[in-house]
């Protein structure tokens, strides 16, 4: 209160936005298997998808075919949404994010359903996630991977020093 007020003069210099700011969403196709989740949990009804099935060649002889869900359509309609990041959290394959771009105004309301074309460009604008705490506990899937791999080391190790004095006693008894 005992500064002054400074105006931004927002076209000509560009706003400090504040890390992980929620802009606009991006989408990582290639995570994308069509699931529907986002579009079903969205409370808006602005997510908008198409696909097809396909038929998946087998992948060693005798085996089956399988059938698999290719992405035709993913739009989202910005006139509609109101930015509460569900469907990103509900997304179990971590297809979608937040992107701090804000500037994608249109003159038409009906321009602002993004396809995935352009809900694609986006997505390289999405900053890096934050560093790990360095103070955090180990998650639990990591410690428990973790321990098994350290019992199998020990097992190895247990049976290979049994393997070597076996080997030293025959030697011994056979001289």
């Amino acid at each position: 209160m005992t500064r002054r007020s400074v105006t931004a003069q927002y076209p000509d210099a560009q706003p400090e936005l504040p890390p992980r700011t929620r802009g606009v969403i991006g989408l990582f196709e290639e995570n994308c298997t069509v699931c529907m989740l986002c579009a079903r949990e969205c409370p808006d009804w602005c997510i908008y998808i198409d696909s097809h099935k396909e038929t998946v060649p087998p992948a060693a002889p005798g085996g089956r075919e399988r059938s698999r869900n290719v992405l035709d359509r993913f739009a989202i309609d910005f006139s509609l949404c109101m930015y509460c990041g569900i469907c990103i959290e509900v997304c179990p394959f971590d297809a979608l994010f937040w992107s701090p771009e804000f500037e994608y105004a249109e003159t038409d309301i009906h321009e602002l359903t993004h396809e995935r074309d352009k809900l694609r460009e986006w997505m390289w604008t999405v900053p890096a996630p934050p560093a790990l705490d360095p103070a955090a506990e180990e998650p639990k899937e990591i410690a428990a991977a973790r321990k098994a791999a350290e019992k199998l080391a020990a097992q190895a190790a247990k049976a290979e020093a049994e393997a070597a004095e076996a080997a030293g006693t025959q030697v011994e008894g056979d001289a």
